[in-house]
């Protein structure tokens, strides 16, 4: 997630149709989204939306930040970072309904499940730490020192590590799962946005958002063995990858754009105009579509067929809509909104 500004009983609110439709797509898109402006509206309709509270009492009412968020399709549940409150909401989306909280967690930004080990990772900013996190009762079972600002997660299954990019300090973190042990600290040359996995290649791939490029990183040996320069591409914070069709997804959030890349070679295959601060990338690998989520509020949408990328809707969704996860078995999409009204929300939509 870009530097930025930094027991529950909820109510599930179920958006009428035609209300979700104007409340969506019914207003003209602002001017920092001029890709909205000449696209189709979102290829989604509104599902409801789950209203959210902090744990902590003394914050109700208060509409706080919300970052990334992600979903282990085995036990059904979706996690938010509840940023501003310094938590993680727990929502089961069989019901849609939210089960309970990690509290604890300063300035909480990077959050993802790993179904098979039942453990959540998570990166505390505000104590510059990464969390381990049992899924079965929600409670914190080791903290790893995670640089100067920990953010994005990514995890090698093979080697049961996960990397953690550092936006600060300039380095990715490397954490042993089984042991909870930092093992190494990979400096990456600059400010490191979102990091991603590739597991037949074996690398890693980290934004460096100063030098907008990548940097390739040996899983195996922990060295950046090689640097990816992005043309016409200015703060690369975003990525995503689909490792099954070779493609990369790079968002630059201070030029509002979508590199689309080829994953063994890096050589550019496309590129087009997203809403202004593109943020979260989330990736449906089943139905082969791309969401982008910025700061701005415009969600844009694309489609791949093969090593083919068209964008196929883009739309004003809410303010600061900048972080979006997908469920793959049900393909549903989650938003996660600080302000709708004055209450957060996530909001599930439908393809």
């Amino acid at each position: 997630m870009k530097h930025m500004r930094y027991r529950v009983d909820p109510v599930l609110w179920l958006l009428a149709g035609g209300a979700a439709a104007l409340l969506l797509f019914g207003c003209s898109p602002s001017s920092t989204g001029d890709a909205a402006a000449r696209e189709p509206p979102l290829p989604l309709h509104a599902l409801a939306d789950i209203m959210v509270k902090p744990a902590n009492p003394a914050l109700a009412g208060r509409t706080l930040r919300m970052d990334y968020e992600t979903i282990d399709p085995r036990s059904r549940l979706l996690f938010v970072a509840y940023l501003g409150a310094g938590e993680i909401i727990a929502v089961d989306i069989a019901s849609n309904r939210v089960t309970g909280h990690v509290t604890g967690l300063n300035a909480v930004h990077g959050v993802l499940a790993i179904p098979s080990s039942h453990r959540l990772y998570a990166s505390a900013t505000g104590t510059d730490q990464v969390a381990t996190i049992d899924e079965d009762d929600l409670k914190v079972v080791e903290r790893t020192p995670g640089g100067d600002y920990p953010d994005g997660i990514a995890y090698d299954a093979l080697d049961h590590e996960i990397f953690v990019s550092d936006e600060q300090g300039g380095t990715v973190t490397v954490i042993d799962t089984h042991t909870g042990a930092r093992t190494w600290t990979i400096d990456v040359g600059g400010e490191a946005g979102n990091t991603q996995f590739d597991p037949k290649s074996r690398r890693v791939f980290t934004d460096v958002q100063a030098r907008n490029d990548v940097a390739v990183i040996d899983a195996i040996s922990g060295h950046v063995v090689s640097r990816r320069q992005l043309t016409g591409c200015e703060h690369d914070h975003g990525l995503a990858v689909d490792p099954s069709r070779r493609l990369a997804f790079v968002g630059c959030d201070e030029n509002a754009r979508l590199l689309v890349m080829d994953l063994d070679d890096w050589k550019e295959l496309a590129a087009f105009s997203v809403g202004d601060g593109p943020d979260v990338l989330a990736l449906d690998p089943g139905l082969g579509r791309l969401y982008v989520a910025s700061e701005s509020g415009v969600v844009s949408v694309f489609q791949e067929h093969g090593k083919t990328v068209k964008p196929i809707g883009s739309a004003f969704l809410a303010n600061e809509a900048h972080t979006v996860a997908v469920d793959p078995v049900t393909h549903r999409v989650y938003f996660a909104l600080e302000n709708v009204g004055g209450k957060a929300v996530i909001r599930v939509m439908a393809p």
